[in-house]
């Protein structure tokens, strides 16, 4: 279960993969988060952050623009 939400509906890239590096590298490890976003180029982002910073993709759900994801830090 995400221990934090982030709703960044409204934002567009890269301020959602930013905000959520930035609170995945808060984290202690083992963290996950939710990030909801309306970004449809957020799907692809936040993930490619992910890979680069070393954090887990646990999940990525798409409903037209909408997404919600949860990312986990290792």
């Amino acid at each position: 279960m995400a221990t934090e939400t982030l709703d960044l509906r409204g934002l567009k890239c890269p301020l959602p993969a930013l905000l959520a590096r930035r609170a995945l590298g808060r984290g202690s490890s083992g963290m996950e988060i939710e990030v909801l976003t309306d970004d449809p180029m957020a799907p692809i982002d936040v993930p490619h952050m992910c890979r680069q910073e070393g954090f887990e993709v646990v999940s990525v759900e798409r409903d037209g623009d909408r997404a919600r994801m949860v990312l986990r830090k290792a």
